[in-house]
């Protein structure tokens, strides 16, 4: 199964959410591979990989390199990586010219997909050609969804860019799921958008909220994920309970 994670918004939760719903379901078993998507490459750097070392996904999309010679191993077993770089802005130029530019993610990852249990693609914040591939690779879209006012306006926007997706390029995309994130129980307003989000999509939303926590905001800059940095924190217990649903959905 492949899932894109997707918020056009940052600040979210996004490449936390990737990097440890990955750590989690490699520590329960399974293989699992994280395709760093986005030119930031925090995910690379979040699971302690130098960027810019080897080939990365700059190298598979903009110049044709096997997305096998790329991965790369993690600390946690069972989980690997394909790193990103910074190069891979340059997709925003070379990808429109392209031909079957929607489709150049999908093409390379599909002979490497079919040796993981799962694949989790970290994907920039933005709505542009490189999320466009990453939604085409997929068979489902998980968005972290950050309990904060504007929530439901980027939401719905992205709900349409999906939908676009799943009519022209991509017949079976399907919503995995909204994962609320940065929930913070002192405040008034993190309840309403739980409450509101769950409302509107009461069959996607996920049971589990994850916390606003210091040490998920610490462990990347350890280079670890937060189960493996501080296993029995809030943060570590939110994303297993998350991986489980992950798991159960299928």
């Amino acid at each position: 199964m492949i899932y894109a994670i997707v918020n056009q918004k940052g600040g979210v939760g996004k490449t936390t959410t990737a990097v440890n719903i990955a750590a989690c379901l490699a520590e329960a078993g399974r293989r699992v591979l994280l395709v760093d998507v986005d030119p930031q490459a925090n995910a690379t750097s979040g699971l302690g990989l130098s960027v810019g070392e080897g080939l990365s996904t700059a190298d598979v999309v903009l110049d044709g390199a096997a997305p096998s010679d790329a991965v790369r191993p993690t600390a946690i077993g069972g989980l690997d990586i394909l790193p990103s770089h910074p190069d891979l802005a340059g997709a925003t130029v070379t990808l429109p010219g392209a031909a079957r530019r929607e489709h150049v993610l999908a093409d390379a990852l599909r002979p490497l997909a079919a040796a993981y249990d799962y694949v989790f693609l970290d994907c920039p914040p933005s709505l542009d050609l490189l999320t466009v591939n990453a939604l085409v690779a997929s068979d489902r879209v998980l968005v972290p969804v950050q309990c904060e006012y504007y929530a439901l306006e980027g939401l719905s926007r992205l709900m349409t860019t999906v939908a676009g997706v799943r009519d022209h390029l991509n017949p079976g995309l399907r919503v995995g799921g909204l994962l609320m994130t940065m929930h913070d129980a002192r405040t008034r307003v993190s309840g309403d958008v739980v409450t509101e989000v769950r409302r509107h999509f009461p069959e996607l939303t996920f049971h589990t909220v994850v916390p606003r926590n210091v040490r998920l905001a610490e462990a990347p800059s350890h280079g670890e994920p937060v189960i493996s940095y501080d296993p029995h924190c809030a943060g570590a217990d939110a994303y297993f309970e998350v991986a489980k649903e992950v798991a159960s959905r299928g």
